[in-house]
Parts: structure tokens; C-alpha cells; sequence
């Protein structure tokens, strides 16, 4: 077979100081390792600085870039890892001059991308109004409340919307660059990829399925003791009549203070309880996926799958298989 000499798609990775460098060190080992049936490489990969030089990290050593934004002039994917600064909330919804005049070389024809919380840049250079997009869960509140314009999805691993892609927190950029490849260049290419950097070519789920939700201690508050009660029957058949008779209340004033005190309704919190208790006795038990469904109240086996399918995206046994003893 002939060797193709067309142009390799470039892949320039804008980076910031305080990189985080593992973001910078998974474009490069997956894209750089993808290669056609010749074993002909399929992209360059260049790194890029708006003030190219040493450039700081959250760790304790610099990373040399000696390419500036020049670099980004002729690129046909930009990719914009987190940086230190997006952590702070003053630094957020602001572009600093030089990295706003890189983002202005981008050709328009580019593929524009984020790792973790490098979507504030592409939001703060209004390349995501109107787009759906996602970030770290711990930072979904504040892009979307910074950028009401963005749709913004809490609890998927990434999003590709009209060639302008976001991941969620630092390992989505893995499944964000194999979505690219595989986008690119098919299935068999980015399995290979994945199976040479010892990862899963996609993985089920979410981000919803790693956010810690602990359940918390109820509040000082008019219906804590229904609260209490609750959580201490989980695996019983909770009604909203008993938990009005625990709060002394009627069903009404339970409804409405429930939604004034927890944000939600009495039962939605009760299954968000359940829910959490299972994740629990997940990865921290060996018991059956059958009695700990009995144990945190959903009954069956049956309807704990469907729950966790609906809230996380996953089945219980996977969500054990991920995270068993990760706690």
C-alpha cells in the first residue's frame, strides 16, 4: 500500500501557566500514538504558549515552550488544557490579553477543544454560547452561572457540539481525544490507541457516577426529625404521610418545607438518600447487588439497576467494578 503524503492534521495544544501536565501528557501520548494500517502517523502534535517560554505547573517542575501562538495559525484542532488560575473564582469569565489574542490566530475552520476547566477559556472567548458543553462537576455550578447562554451538562464525560468539544474533569480528556480519533479515523484506530495506553476505548457512564454525594446530616431545621427518621428506615416502605406524622405536619407543610429547606421534594431526597446508601455498600461490601437493594430500600435487584441507570448511567455491578474500595 502506498504511503499517503498528505498533511498530517496538526493538533496544537494552547497551554497556560500552571498546566496541569498530565492534561498536556494525554494529547500528546493519544493522538501522537494513533497511526494508519501502515503505521504511518495520523497527526503532529505541537505545543503552543500565548508568551512562549518557561511555563509553570501545578507540580514542582516547569515545562519549556518554545513555540508561541504563531503555532496555532495553521492548526486543525486547538486543544486548551486546565490551568491553576481557572481554580480561582476572581480569574474566571476573564481572558488575559495575550491568550485572547492567541485564540484570535485560530483559524475558523479549527476544531476547538477543552480538557477540565479549560472550557472557562473557550467560554469567556464566547465559543460555547449556544453550545452544549460540560466542565469538572465541581465547576458545572460556576460555568453555568457565569455563561447562562451555554448549556451546560453536569454529568456526562464530554460533549461534541459543532466541532466544539468539552470534557469533564483531567481523565475525560482521554475519552474527549479517543471520541476525536475515533470521530476522525474510525473505530479500529482508536481502540488501538486505547489498547496501547492501557485504557478503555469508552467508558460507561458519566461524571454523575464520581461526584461524592454524602448524605448529609439534616439540618436544624422544621422537618429534621422527619429527616432523621428517614434515614434511619431507609429499607423500610416510607410514605409521605409518615414522614408529615414525624414532622407533625401535614403532607402539605411537609411538601413545601421540604422544597424551602432541601431544594427538592420529600420523596426525590428519600430516593437521592437510597441511592447514595447503595453506592455506599458498593464499594465498601461484598453483599449482593439483591440485599443491599433491600437494605437501601429499592426492593429488587431489578429496580436498583433501573435506578442507578437513570441517575448514573451505569449499573450497580459496574459502579462496583469501578469503584470497590476506591473509598
Amino acid at each position: 500500500m502506498a504511503v499517503s503524503d498528505e498533511p498530517l492534521h496538526r493538533v496544537v495544544v494552547l497551554v497556560r501557566p500552571g498546566l496541569l501536565p498530565m492534561e498536556l501528557g494525554i494529547v500528546h501520548r493519544l493522538f501522537g500514538t494513533a497511526v494508519d494500517d501502515t503505521g504511518r502517523p495520523l497527526y503532529s502534535v505541537v505545543t503552543c504558549a500565548a508568551e512562549p517560554g518557561e511555563i509553570s505547573t501545578d507540580a514542582d517542575f516547569t515545562v519549556n515552550v518554545p513555540a508561541g501562538p504563531e503555532a496555532l495559525r495553521n492548526a486543525d484542532t486547538v486543544v486548551v488544557p486546565a490551568a491553576v488560575e481557572d481554580y480561582g473564582p476572581q480569574q474566571r469569565g476573564r481572558l488575559s490579553p495575550p491568550v485572547r489574542a492567541a485564540l484570535a490566530q485560530v483559524p475558523a475552520t479549527a476544531r476547538l477543544a477543552s480538557i477540565c476547566t479549560g472550557s472557562f477559556v473557550l467560554a469567556a472567548a464566547g465559543l460555547l454560547a449556544g453550545r452544549r458543553a460540560t466542565t469538572h462537576w465541581k465547576s458545572c455550578p460556576e460555568l453555568s452561572a457565569l455563561y447562562p447562554e451555554i448549556d451546560v451538562d453536569p454529568d456526562v464525560l464530554y460533549t461534541d457540539d459543532r466541532r466544539v468539544l468539552t470534557s469533564a474533569g483531567v481523565a475525560a480528556g482521554i475519552d474527549l481525544c479517543l471520541h476525536m480519533i475515533r470521530s476522525d479515523h474510525g473505530a479500529d484506530v482508536a481502540n488501538t490507541v486505547a489498547r496501547g495506553t492501557v485504557v478503555p476505548p469508552h467508558r460507561e457512564g458519566g461524571q454523575a457516577q464520581y461526584i461524592d454525594r454524602p448524605v448529609p446530616e439534616p439540618a436544624d431545621d422544621s422537618v429534621a426529625a422527619a429527616r432523621v427518621w428517614a434515614l434511619e428506615h431507609l429499607g423500610e416502605t416510607v410514605t409521605l404521610e409518615d414522614l408529615a406524622r414525624r414532622a407533625a405536619t401535614s403532607v402539605r407543610t411537609l411538601t413545601r418545607k421540604f422544597r424551602q429547606e432541601t431544594g427538592m421534594p420529600p420523596m426525590q431526597w428519600l430516593g437521592q438518600q437510597r441511592l447514595q446508601y447503595a453506592r455506599r455498600l458498593l464499594e465498601r461490601t461484598d453483599e449482593p447487588v439483591d440485599r443491599i437493594a433491600a437494605a437501601a430500600g429499592f426492593g429488587t435487584g431489578t429496580a436498583m439497576r433501573q435506578h442507578f441507570r437513570e441517575a448514573l448511567g451505569v449499573s450497580p455491578r459496574a459502579y462496583r467494578n469501578t469503584f470497590r474500595g476506591a473509598g
